[in-house]
């Protein structure tokens, strides 16, 4: 079915998350299982990521996007084998049967230095920056933030599927975890199913949070197949299960494709900060979510092979 409702996904607060209290963890925990069980796809306010934060994120990506292409093209993602870095428009294509994205982006990581560790293993990359004062520091403040919000929904993500409430946190302590800053420029014309902001696709890895401006545009398929419009909630993150998680849950969390047309007439930006965790990562089934009736799937995989089966599938001439 290709018809588009408009409607919402649930609203969930996360203050007693964030306070920690017991009572409201759990009940975090339900709202947040309930929604990854039948979509995949939540919002979450009273977040801890304060309104003038998350404006000062859409400005630096505003004044990022109107350097002049040379300058951004400096910092092109095609040179970093970890995908740090800018994408002009067309470049990332979800689906290999389209024309490639309209859109472009920037993609920052963990910050690290070319001596580290992990660095010389070849288990994180280093970011590249633009000659654009402030721009690496109001980057590192908000992937810090994004990072931390990220930890505190897994702990609810453990619970509802029957783990010990810390079982994800080791695997933030390096995360392959990206920032991205995106522009969509105005759809030319009718859109005819060809040319995608982002064409249908779902996350690679645990978790995503999507910052986005008041354009519209984003939509999430249903079990039914329809297409389910998600409205801009002013100051809330959209968030929605990648396929990683999925794939630990043993299916019982839903990775949903979703895509972006930007019919607004105007350009569209949106932050979005893919929650994914440490290269070394060993995902394998959680053992209370296999049963004999239902079990395992998916053999164990780091997530660094997980993910460059992703990659290199997504990024043209890569």
């Amino acid at each position: 079915m290709s018809a588009t409702i408009a409607g919402a996904v649930p609203v969930i607060d996360l203050s007693g998350l964030r306070e920690r209290d017991p009572a409201a963890t759990r009940r975090v925990a339900a709202e947040i299982g309930a929604a990854a069980r039948e979509t995949g796809f939540f919002s979450v306010v009273n977040h801890g990521i304060s309104p003038a934060a998350i404006a000062s994120i859409f400005a630096t990506a505003k004044a990022f996007f109107a350097l002049p292409l040379d300058v951004k093209e400096a910092t092109a993602l095609e040179r970093s084998a970890f995908y740090r870095g800018y994408a002009r428009i067309g470049f990332e294509k979800l689906d290999p049967a389209l024309a490639g994205d309209a859109k472009e982006s920037y993609n920052m990581g963990l910050e690290v230095d070319a001596n580290d560790p992990d660095v010389l293993a070849g288990k994180q990359g280093c970011n590249q920056w633009p000659q654009m004062p402030g721009f690496r520091a109001a980057m590192m403040s908000y992937y810090a933030a994004c990072l931390a919000l990220i930890v505190d929904l897994h702990r609810a993500v453990a619970l509802d599927l029957g783990a010990p409430e810390e079982f994800f946190t080791p695997f933030y302590e390096r995360p392959q975890g990206v920032l991205r800053l995106l522009r969509y420029p105005p759809h030319p014309g009718s859109f005819d199913g060809t040319l995608y902001g982002a064409a249908p696709h779902t996350d690679y890895g645990n978790m995503t949070l999507l910052a986005q401006d008041d354009a519209g545009g984003l939509e999430v398929r249903r079990r039914d197949g329809t297409w389910l419009a998600i409205a801009p909630v002013r100051d809330a993150f959209v968030c929605n299960i990648g396929d990683c998680l999925m794939r630990w849950s043993n299916d019982v969390y839903v990775s949903n494709p979703h895509r972006v047309v930007n019919a607004s007439g105007r350009e569209r930006y949106s932050i979005a900060f893919f929650g994914d965790p440490a290269f070394d990562t060993r995902v394998a089934c959680l053992p209370s979510c296999a049963t004999p009736e239902r079990p395992a799937r998916y053999a164990p995989i780091t997530y660094a092979e997980h993910l460059k089966a992703k990659y290199e599938a997504t990024y043209v001439g890569t």
